[in-house]
């Protein structure tokens, strides 16, 4: 049996499930293919759970972690409204191919209307073909404020 829900970040199995999670995703070619730094494994929960405006969802099948979705509010000037963030969505090796991604997307689609935001944004890789799937499929598509000035860039100066 699958189960998508909120986490809790006080409870000591979702947060071994969620840095376990992110770990096996850094790792994958798609998250860079390193493992998380120690310092990261050692003080996310702890770093995340000082936010009021993270929700982390997670997927389990069986009791088995299977599945993470790490979210961020920010706020649309232009709507005046909240908005959500997919900042990481991944799911298990062993557990890909059995519509995990779709059901973490529609949880997240519960949160965001709770919330009251006006749109999900996220990023994805150029080559990572499946996760763009996905997203079509859930009907995200290319943000433009004027097609003659066409879609926007995701760019980012590391400090």
């Amino acid at each position: 049996m699958t189960q998508v829900f909120n986490a809790d970040l006080s409870d000591p199995r979702h947060a071994v499930a969620i840095v376990e999670l992110l770990n096996g995703y850094a790792m994958d070619a798609m998250g860079g293919g390193q493992q998380l730094a120690d310092f990261v494994q050692a003080n996310l929960i702890a770093a995340l759970r000082k936010r009021s405006d993270v929700h982390v969802v997670l997927a389990f099948v069986e009791e088995q972690p299977a599945g993470l979705a790490i979210c961020i509010e920010g706020f649309s000037t232009f709507a005046c409204k909240p908005l959500l963030n997919i900042h990481d969505l991944t799911v298990a090796k062993a557990f890909r191919g059995l519509g995990i991604s779709k059901l973490l997307m529609q949880h997240i689609e519960l949160v965001a209307i709770g919330l009251g935001c006006c749109k999900i944004t996220l990023e994805v890789l150029e080559h990572n073909l499946p996760a763009q799937a996905l997203y079509k499929a859930s009907g995200f598509a290319g943000y433009e404020l004027n097609p003659a000035m066409g879609k926007a860039m995701l760019l980012q100066k590391k400090l």
